[in-house]
């Protein structure tokens, strides 16, 4: 058991700024309240949240206490519970979507502290890799679909289908029976076709590459990139509908900005169509610890799949 006043390594900054402000330090294991748990972090995994909250773009939604160790994704085991958390013991194997009401102590570090509610049990055949790079990507996938109302009648658009959220949410409206058109780069293109989605390349006449799959258009689209709202309303059939987890500009045209909240028990289901082997989170590098920055650039200059941090490293 940790005992509660001893230091953890943690990567943290202490101001505003890019990936030169981290650094690998010291800080007091979290406390474990009534209604959380302790964690102990296996891995954590990188979010663009991450480097936009750390270079201040969330500094109007957010409270900020210094320093902050980022990081929402986590997958490790129960280390401590509070004493009213009796669904969770010590050595379970568990993820989060671990985002708090303010930014503070988060998973890039050997320990966090999270509510119970916002935990899922992580079954034995799912590795901890998948497990950490589920938690917000999945959440964001399944609920941008359920926003759109997505059935088997629809013909789906994906904006950005090969990134992390984009490539999940690929395979849940694929299992829903959706038609699935994704952009990607040409050297993505395999991989979506492996998982039952149409793909065309992004960018400079993309409407025209829909159509040729499309001629009628779509009736959903589903924005996980931002900058494409145009593309987005000219190929939407009428009474279409659209998402974006980027773009607050769909809101001008009967679209929804999808934010999504931590959710203990629709993380479980995920983290289960993993186990049936419905679901796969694609893995693009694994970085320690100590190169928690390298890892954010990576995200940041953009990445097939997740970027994961081994916290045990």
């Amino acid at each position: 058991m940790i005992i509660v006043g001893t230091d953890m390594r943690a990567i943290a900054y202490s101001e505003y700024g890019d990936t030169n402000v981290l650094s690998l330090t010291e800080l007091p294991t979290p406390k474990v309240a009534p209604g959380s748990v302790l964690i102990k972090v296996e891995r954590a995994a990188v979010n663009p949240v991450d480097w936009k909250l750390m270079a201040g773009g969330l500094d109007p939604l957010l409270d900020v206490v210094f320093p902050v160790v980022p990081g929402w994704d986590v997958a490790g085991t129960i280390e401590a519970t509070g004493p009213d958390v009796p669904e969770f013991k010590p050595g379970d194997r568990v993820a989060a979507y671990a985002r708090k009401d303010f930014v503070q102590g988060g998973t890039y570090a050997e320990y966090v502290s999270i509510r119970a509610v916002d935990v899922a049990h992580v079954p034995d055949d799912v590795d901890s890799d998948s497990a950490a790079g589920l938690p917000l990507a999945g959440l964001t996938a399944l609920r941008s679909l359920e926003a759109l109302k997505l059935s088997s009648e629809d013909t789906l658009l994906i904006h950005a289908a090969s990134g992390g959220v984009g490539h999940l949410a690929a395979q849940l409206a694929v299992e829903m029976g959706a038609t699935v058109i994704g952009t990607a780069s040409e050297k993505n293109h395999d991989a979506l076709r492996d998982i039952g989605v149409t793909p065309v390349t992004y960018g400079e006449g993309l409407q025209e590459r829909v159509r040729e799959v499309a001629p009628e258009g779509v009736t959903a689209v589903a924005d996980f990139v931002g900058g494409v709202l145009a593309d987005t309303l000219a190929l939407l059939g009428e009474g279409g509908r659209h998402v974006s987890v980027t773009d607050s500009e769909v809101l001008e045209h009967a679209g929804q900005l999808i934010w999504v909240r931590p959710d203990g028990a629709r993380l479980e289901s995920l983290l289960q169509k993993i186990s049936d082997g419905k679901l796969k989170v694609d893995i693009d590098t694994v970085y320690p610890l100590a190169e928690a920055a390298a890892a954010m650039d990576h995200n940041k200059n953009g990445a097939r799949g997740k970027i994961i941090i081994d916290v045990s490293r």
